[in-house]
């Protein structure tokens, strides 16, 4: 199976340079990839501060990388020429956070879906190009007749950020990466975006980078999951092991921060403490976790834990489990493969219990 995205052992480092300012390690060695064929929906997740971003900014080719390469069609992207970009920039979409950051309010809606297709030449007549958008809005859940020729304001949140899953559409995308999509509009509209998000990836076979800090909506819609700490990967492999299962001791007390349903339970009794100014950005010559773990031991502040596989598709950073094989990170990718879906029986709820 070909690769059509990757990130080979690509690390992103903030400031230095002039005047003693210091350097701040966004992103360290990490290694990503995304294949041609089969669609798949890969959860990177983490709490705010953990390089999720960062992460986007690479995939998006709108940052270089300090060190590592990013391939699209096994080419790096610093050696595409302006056609290539161009395929590239069509190719691989996103979705921001905030979906009124992305409109202008003194135009209509109708602008940000005609833009993208004038742009990339998507539409022969104006009549295609009114199909190719009223399909789109379809595709994600919204009357045409409805949404077409409003101002932004007159939309709900929902519908704005529906309207960018639509933007991204007409551009029939290979691979669109969803920035925290759902944390700025209500609870009950997350399952609706979901949902589209999923319809887009089972019917229409384009791969999704989820990317999000909430673990219950991660459970919901991924195939695989990464949990990013400071930077690094803490656990890697498919959803359901990760969360249902979680191995680090980071991602245990992510999963224990999941609100409960049932009033009786306890939750967040075993959370970590916040991480503070001295933690963030200082480079450790141990695991970058060791200040928070409870299971720190002297080997955690001496040298920085390799990944070792602990199930087929279980991967975890952690010295708890040195009697694991270690991974390197070419075989990190058979981790991230041939997933499935863990259903979206509780998609319609706003929390989960994944300790069930």
């Amino acid at each position: 199976m070909d690769a059509l995205l990757e990130l080979r052992d690509v690390s992103k480092v903030y400031g230095g340079g002039m005047f003693g300012r210091t350097s701040t390690i966004a992103l360290e060695t990490m290694s990503l990839t995304i294949f041609d064929g089969k669609p798949t929906v890969t959860v990177v997740a983490g709490e705010s501060g953990s390089g999720k971003t960062t992460l986007a900014n690479l995939l998006l080719g709108i940052v270089e990388p300090t060190t590592g390469r990013i391939m699209y069609r096994g080419k790096d992207l610093t050696e595409t020429s302006a056609a290539e970009r161009m395929i590239f920039r069509r190719d691989v979409q996103v979705i921001f956070q905030d979906p009124f950051e992305s409109y202008n309010p003194f135009h209509k809606v109708d602008r940000v879906l005609r833009a993208p297709i004038r742009k990339f030449r998507r539409a022969r007549t104006e009549d295609d190009a009114k199909k190719l958008i009223s399909g789109a809005l379809e595709m994600v859940g919204l009357r045409p007749e409805d949404t077409l020729g409003r101002f932004p304001h007159e939309l709900s949140g929902g519908q704005r950020q529906r309207i960018m899953m639509a933007r991204a559409l007409v551009l029939q995308p290979r691979i669109i990466i969803a920035d925290e999509p759902v944390s700025m509009v209500d609870a009950s509209l997350r399952a609706t975006i979901l949902e589209s998000l999923l319809r887009l990836n089972r019917e229409l076979g384009i791969s999704l980078i989820y990317i999000t800090h909430d673990l219950t909506t991660a459970y919901q819609v991924g195939d695989s999951a990464i949990i990013l700490y400071q930077g690094i990967v803490a656990e890697s492999g498919s959803v359901d092991l990760v969360i249902k299962n979680p191995k680090h001791p980071y991602t245990q007390q992510l999963v224990d921060s999941i609100p409960l349903a049932d009033p009786d339970l306890r939750w967040g009794r075993n959370t970590a403490a916040t991480a503070t100014d001295e933690d963030t950005g200082i480079v450790h010559t141990g695991c970058k976790f060791v200040r928070r773990c409870p299971h720190a031991m002297a080997e955690c502040s001496e040298r920085r834990p390799p990944i070792y596989r602990t199930e087929a598709r279980h991967g975890v950073a952690c010295f708890l489990y040195r009697e694991s094989p270690a991974l390197a990170s070419a075989e990190l990718e058979r981790l991230l493969k041939d997933a499935s879906h863990p259903g979206l029986a509780n998609i319609e709820s706003p929390m989960m219990d994944v300790n069930r």
